[in-house]
């Protein structure tokens, strides 16, 4: 009997060490956007269920970009879990920098994630991240100080009229300012929303010969008028201003319009983050001669680098984060109008959420009709609305973002700012040997 119970103890012991060495510490880097922290605010549930810790590293967008990249592309290994986006995912998995992730069950799901998100973190038929929340971009307005004004938003505003509806409500003495958009250099910060003015003043990056077209005069109608809403009827330090900044700014009732992102709603919409909640408005994003590619199309996904050591463990985790039962989760938890919004069908069929959300249908027919690959006016060699899916592309919108935020500041114009970019965006193509 004695060995038989001193068998069993040493068996328990043996599953007890077991299950400690497999316990794993992944470390995770994230963006610090609203949706984000609140991923890491619950994470403590799937660490409970599993055993497995989480090291957070949450940084600034441009910041989070440059150490992510760094890191995959020398094999650091730094990083288990990384926070990457519809441009990264396509081109680093074809790379073979990603742990591929078409194998986390049937009870993920799959189907119920929308075609477009899935496509664009994608490479091949082959998913290299899984999307967290994804989005387009849409206006945001004071429909109170709209009222107030006699100002009656159209469904899709030109930014002719964005321009006049700024100069009527622009008040600095009050710190009210017509217009709030993303100053910050960054291709991911200034560009993304640079690039849908330049898709609608009927411009594009490159022509089918992949030669940069920044010098045309859309791209300078375009840069002009960002550089004149923003300079007279913006707030003060638009340059430093991304998308976080400009989120507290219009959540402050700070600024009259605001166009971007539009999974920022979940914010601007609740009582508990914003004071303008009850009196904000949302429509398109603004056109000019055309509306090809005014909104844009990203999604924040969660990939694994193929350099972590801890791919299984890393994927229990993915799979918790972005799952159905996780968008129900936040949805109790933290308010359903907080819910990661623009990736999962099955979102859109809950009536918690569409109840609490009245963007919920915008951003479901947003997603649905979503085509990186026709965003602008004139024939192109290249996907994407608010970026170039070319490897080259994070380089050259940088550079191009730190040249148009000098114009914007003054230290430029915004000729010499596009000639610059010209010229920079012309040697990058022709070293990486453009057209292939």
């Amino acid at each position: 009997m004695r060995t038989i119970l001193a068998s069993a103890a040493l068996m328990a012991t043996l599953m007890a060490t077991t299950s400690l060495a497999r316990a794993e510490t992944l470390t995770i880097a994230t963006v610090n956007n609203s949706d984000m922290i609140i991923m890491q605010e619950l994470s403590s549930k799937w660490e409970e269920e599993t055993g497995n810790q989480l090291d957070w590293v949450v940084l600034e967008e441009n910041v989070l970009r440059q150490r992510v990249t760094t890191d995959i592309a020398t094999g650091g290994g730094q990083f288990d879990v990384i926070t990457i986006g519809s441009y990264e995912a396509p081109i680093w998995g074809a790379q073979g920098w990603l742990v591929p992730l078409d194998d986390l069950g049937d009870d993920y799901a799959y189907d119920d994630i929308f075609e477009s998100v899935r496509a664009g973190l994608s490479n091949d038929g082959t998913l290299y991240a899984v999307p967290f929340y994804a989005e387009s971009s849409f206006t945001f307005y004071r429909k109170d100080l709209f009222d107030e004004a006699g100002i009656e938003m159209p469904e899709q505003p030109t930014y002719d009229q964005i321009e006049e509806y700024a100069a009527k409500l622009h008040d600095p003495a009050n710190e009210l300012y017509g217009v709030c958009l993303r100053g910050k250099p960054g291709w991911g910060e200034n560009m993304a929303f640079v690039t849908t003015m330049v898709n609608v003043y009927g411009g594009a990056w490159f022509d089918m010969e992949w030669n940069p077209l920044l010098t045309s005069e859309p791209w300078k109608e375009a840069v002009t008028e960002y550089v004149h809403l923003l300079n007279d009827y913006g707030p003060p330090g638009a340059a430093s201003n991304g998308h976080n900044e400009n989120r507290a700014l219009f959540a402050s009732g700070n600024c009259a319009m605001w166009v971007d992102a539009t999974s920022a709603a979940g914010f601007i919409f609740n009582p508990d983050e914003s004071t303008v909640a009850d009196k904000t408005a949302f429509t398109l994003a603004p056109k000019q001669v055309t509306e090809k590619g005014a909104g844009w199309f990203w999604s924040w996904a969660l990939g694994i680098p193929s350099s972590s050591g801890k791919a299984d463990a890393a994927k229990s985790f993915l799979k918790w984060a972005t799952s159905q039962d996780y968008v129900r989760l936040v949805g109790e938890e933290k308010g359903w109008i907080s819910a990661p919004p623009g990736t999962r069908k099955s979102t859109y069929e809950i009536a918690e959420y569409t109840e609490a959300a009245p963007f919920a249908g915008f951003v479901e027919q947003a997603m649905k009709a979503a085509d990186p690959s026709d965003a602008t006016a004139v024939e192109v060699p290249y996907t994407g609305i608010q970026y170039v899916a070319i490897p080259e592309f994070q380089g050259i919108g940088t550079a191009v973002g730190q040249n148009v935020a000098a114009a914007l500041t003054g230290q430029t114009s915004v000729e010499q700012a596009l000639e610059t970019s010209q010229a920079a965006t012309e040697r990058t193509m022709k070293q990486a040997g453009y057209p292939k």
